[in-house]
């Protein structure tokens, strides 16, 4: 009878403890949201921007920085070239320009955000409750905003300042009044096609209310596009105001924004003097760089196609 072998038993060593090392936090490869922008945004886009803010910071703190007091004449020579010390001459009076420039920001960009904020506010309301109201409700806006469109706004800001005189809080109420019926069409129309899609007609399912379906389920999808429409009413009163004030009938001396400097520099134009040219360029150059941004982030959807829903 065979015996089996004895087995031997090999003695279990103990584990090594297991150090654990502290977890460092993990870091979210997830981009955010201003890198995000900037990969949407073309080069011209970004360009835009640049210029847009840049015009914005020298509305808010462009007398602080000015080398001169935007009404002091600091020169005998009139109508003078760039120089040291006036990089961009003097005007008819022998001011430096670039002061009046940094001054004449805050009313340009000021006065026309002013009233292209409540334009596109008032529009937008109305727009929205047009869409959410009864149909008798809508047609009378439509129909009210309609006929408010079809007047010209430099013949109805030109009647209106005439008739009360010009100041800045008329000047932002008209330019607002003669954008306000753009607006509306636009934020009814997008609020039209947003009525009839399925998660308003559920909530309408569900009962809720008109305020509730405006405030939560329409007016979140249609933010995106009403800010690029905000982007050319801001354009639009800009352009506006700086016609307004190369007749005369804008920013009041001796305040000045960048149409009035154009206007009392006129004369120096045959001698092609900076005096009348700078101004124009700064114009130029902030409606250039708000279509700029506007358009690009229109184009590549840097606002992003949806919207809440």
């Amino acid at each position: 009878m065979n015996r089996p072998a004895p087995t031997t038993v090999t003695p279990v060593t103990p584990a090594a403890p297991v150090t654990m090392k502290p977890t460092e936090p993990e870091t979210s490869t997830k981009p955010g949201a201003l890198r995000r922008l900037v990969s949407r945004v073309s080069v011209l886009g970004l360009l835009g921007g640049l210029i847009v803010v840049g015009w914005l910071l020298v509305a808010f703190i462009g007398p602080l920085i000015a080398p001169y007091q935007g009404g002091a004449v600091t020169s005998t020579e009139i109508f003078a070239h760039y120089s040291a010390a006036y990089p961009l001459g003097t005007d008819y009076l022998g001011r430096d320009m670039l002061s009046r420039i940094l001054f004449g920001a805050r009313y340009t960009v000021g006065i026309a955000l002013a009233a292209a904020v409540l334009a596109s506010t008032i529009g937008t309301f109305f727009g929205l409750c047009a869409a959410v109201a009864p149909r008798w409700a809508d047609e009378v806006l439509s129909r009210l905003f309609d006929t408010l469109i079809s007047i010209p706004s430099k013949v109805l800001a030109l009647v209106v300042i005439a008739a009360f005189g010009s100041s800045n809080t008329l000047l932002i109420v008209v330019a607002a009044f003669a954008y306000i019926p753009g607006a509306f069409r636009i934020s009814r129309a997008l609020a039209v096609n947003l009525m009839t899609l399925e998660y308003v007609q559920v909530a309408r399912a569900r009962g809720e209310g008109l305020l509730y379906i405006a405030r939560v389920e329409v007016l979140p999808n249609m933010i995106h596009p009403m800010l690029a429409d905000f982007g050319l009413r801001f354009v639009f009163i800009v352009l506006l105001l700086s016609g307004l004030s190369f007749l005369g009938l804008g920013v009041q001396p001796p305040n000045a924004d960048w149409g009035s400097l154009v206007r009392e520099n006129i004369g120096g134009l045959a001698e092609g003097a900076p005096a009348v040219l700078m101004p124009a360029v700064a114009i130029a150059t902030l409606t250039i760089g708000v279509n700029l941004l506007i358009d690009n982030l229109r184009r590549r959807g840097a606002f992003g196609a949806g919207g809440a829903k």
